[in-house]
């Protein structure tokens, strides 16, 4: 089973050391030693830092172990973005996003596991609550690094579900914010109009004190919201049949709990322009990863995974035409996304089928839930709080308005307090 950690909360580090009771370096300690614990059966990191004879002392992040997905550069490890092409690469300076990372304080433990390319073939990750089932993809190392309590935080990317179902399957927050809140630059690009940082903690709460620091905004205050008297829609989608009952159960819960919360809740039904936005999605991800991995495709074939290789080669044969279309579509699935929150205030869908799938399966689950919100680059958070009636943790997801991550990091901190009453 390996080793159980509590979680470790930035919040309640930050307040320790604020507090006297604890050290930076204490803290980072603590980290460092979980991790040499039990990451040789989760395999959450690909590679380690060493801890720092001087730690920083002063900045937001002080005491902060954080999780750095292989997808974005480091100056001082790896970098291979999961694939053997890249197996000796070594950046010579950091994506902006982990050199924000170090000026405010934080340490970065090391490189996290990462799916071939952030595509399909699955990392050795395992899931911290069942190390026979995966963590999701392809922000593997990174979720699992969180819900096995080795380190606070972590940083991830989404290009279609790779923050919101890794976080659902390992029972943590994940947060993806508003497209290009955070910045892309120095992360290896598979589809460029989709990528999109985003980050992990344990909680709602303590994800939105790391978005808050690093997106340099007030994201972790409620001060001016009246979340008392929020609408609340349940998204419908037309892919509601593939839910497990487990998870169907779970969107009426999380409907009920918005119900106590005093919020209006409603249902919102999935429209044409919605429904096809889901569905092109991937055709815009095909046509970017064959254009963006051109190069390895060609002078790499043999270093490639089949399944990628296909999937590349796929996306290779889309025509220009109907890549225009499918962008052409995507600009009115934004459009009709848009106009859901004339209406609603958040939405609420689920963050995957169910619980997480078998390693033996040879997949980290179906981005089918989360295309859509990626698509339309809204901001949207998996919520933890639900388990399965066998245990395994069940995801939430929460959406607002493109702009409105402060609206939702305080409606989702509402709620998950409501989901755990549950």
């Amino acid at each position: 089973m390996g080793t159980v950690f509590p979680p470790q909360s930035i919040v309640d580090i930050q307040n320790r050391i604020a507090a006297g009771e604890t050290t930076p370096r204490q803290a980072l300690a603590e980290s460092a030693r979980r991790i040499d614990a039990d990451d040789e059966e989760l395999r959450a990191f690909v590679a380690r830092a060493p801890l720092p004879a001087d730690v920083p002392v002063d900045g937001p992040l002080r005491g902060i172990a954080v999780g750095v997905k292989d997808l974005f550069d480091t100056f001082d490890l790896p970098t291979t973005y999961g694939s053997p092409i890249y197996r000796d690469h070594q950046p010579r300076a950091d994506a902006a996003i982990v050199a924000q990372v170090r000026g405010a304080g934080g340490w970065v433990a090391g490189k996290t596991a990462t799916t071939e390319f952030a595509a399909m073939n699955p990392a050795a990750t395992r899931n911290p609550h069942d190390r026979l089932r995966s963590p999701g993809g392809s922000s593997s190392g990174s979720a699992a690094a969180v819900a096995a309590g080795f380190i606070p935080v972590a940083l991830g990317t989404q290009t279609a579900g790779s923050i919101i179902r890794p976080a659902a399957y390992c029972g943590i927050a994940g947060l993806k914010p508003s497209f290009r809140l955070l910045p892309t630059v120095g992360v290896k690009t598979f589809a460029w109009s989709l990528d999109t940082v985003g980050l992990f903690a344990p909680s709602a709460r303590d994800v939105a004190r790391f978005a808050g620091i690093l997106s340099r905004r007030p994201l972790d205050h409620e001060a001016g919201l009246d979340i008392d008297r929020l609408r609340l829609g349940i998204y419908r989608s037309g892919i509601y049949d593939q839910l497990d009952p487990a998870m169907a159960d779970a969107l009426r819960k999380g409907a009920r709990v918005g119900e106590e919360l005093g919020w209006f809740v409603r249902d919102v039904e999935e429209t044409e322009s919605l429904r096809t936005g889901r569905e092109i999605q991937a055709v815009i991800q095909d046509y970017e990863g064959a254009m963006s991995l051109l190069d390895e495709r060609t002078r790499h074939r043999g270093e490639i995974s089949p399944a990628l290789l296909q999937a590349l080669d796929r996306g290779g044969a889309i025509e220009a035409t109907r890549y225009d279309e499918a962008r052409r579509s995507a600009r009115r699935a934004r459009r009709a996304t848009a106009e859901l929150f004339d209406n609603v205030d958040l939405i609420l869908a689920p963050s995957a089928s169910g619980v997480a799938p078998l390693l033996s399966e040879g997949s980290t689950g179906d981005p089918a839930f989360n295309r859509l919100w990626t698509l339309a680059g809204t901001p949207c958070i998996n919520v933890p709080g639900l388990r399965a009636p066998n245990g395994l943790p069940l995801g939430l997801t929460l959406v607002a308005r493109f702009g409105g991550d402060r609206l939702l990091l305080a409606g989702a901190v509402r709620f998950e307090a409501g989901l755990r009453r549950t």
